[in-house]
């Protein structure tokens, strides 16, 4: 694949991903972190010093919402949408007329897209973070922990998105398929012992987090990430990250596999 015809797929995707509906609308949702936290800070607050820690409300609270709900949502939408946008909108015939491979079609909508939410999806987990450790900003070992989250919320993103696309070049009802897989598979295997939470990617995402409270130097450590490692038998880092970026890989080039073989009918 030449590069020149990705880098033009991309520019222009990035911008029509920025200016569309669906950006504004879903976009929005990468706000509740924020307004959760401030939130939860306005609370803890008000029992004068009492209640959780703000890295723990940080860790369990916002965490808890941005790499279960948050991540699966968008990139469900957002991958979901690179093919589907073209079919609906009977505008395939477009990128056929032109000088740019399928390849790089695909690969360059589905890289605008995740540039978007990964700006999205980290930006307010940052800021998010901050309003919480307002106090405590001097706290290094908080910012390792910060470090450790944005690598799976963006690892997230990349591989979930990769995931969306592949099943958006092949399914009709993928979004309402892809809910199911979220919130039914994603949601639920990740709970069971053993090998049986290794087939999700949640299980190799949350490998990323660091254990419950270990070696972040803090009484109230104990409680760190305790609700998103429920029950959670953590991989090696190194392989939880080759997993996910060769299931990214993998989903890819799947989807460009099949978007380059199939013949989409405007009329199903």
């Amino acid at each position: 694949m030449r590069i020149a015809p990705f880098v033009s797929v991309y520019k222009f995707s990035a911008r029509l991903v920025r200016r569309s509906r669906r950006s504004r609308l879903l976009g929005a949702l990468g706000l509740l972190p924020v307004i959760l936290a401030v939130i939860l800070q306005i609370t803890r607050a008000a029992a004068a010093g009492g209640g959780l820690d703000g890295l723990e409300v940080f860790s369990n609270f916002v965490m808890g919402f941005s790499l279960q709900f948050l991540v699966l949502l968008l990139s469900l939408f957002f991958g979901t949408a690179i093919t589907a946008d073209e079919v609906d909108n009977k505008t395939l015939t477009y990128p056929a007329t032109r000088p740019v491979s399928k390849a790089a079609f695909i690969l360059g909508k589905y890289a605008s897209s995740v540039s978007f939410l990964l700006v999205l999806v980290l930006t307010s987990t940052v800021v998010s973070f901050l309003i919480l450790m307002i106090d405590r900003l001097s706290y290094g070992t908080a910012w390792t922990f910060l470090g450790r989250s944005l690598a799976a919320l963006g690892f997230g993103t990349i591989c979930y998105t990769a995931l969306f696309t592949f099943a958006g070049t092949f399914l009709r009802k993928s979004v309402l398929i892809g809910l199911v897989f979220c919130f039914g598979w994603e949601n639920v295997v990740q709970y069971f012992p053993g090998t049986t939470q290794k087939f999700t990617i949640m299980h190799w995402l949350k490998s990323l987090l660091p254990g419950l409270g270990a070696g972040m130097g803090s009484p109230e450590g104990g409680g760190l990430t305790a609700f998103l490692l429920f029950r959670h038998e953590p991989s090696p880092v190194g392989t939880a990250v080759a997993v996910l970026l060769l299931l990214t890989a993998v989903f890819l080039a799947l989807a460009v596999a099949v978007f380059s073989r199939k013949e989409y009918l405007f009329d199903e």
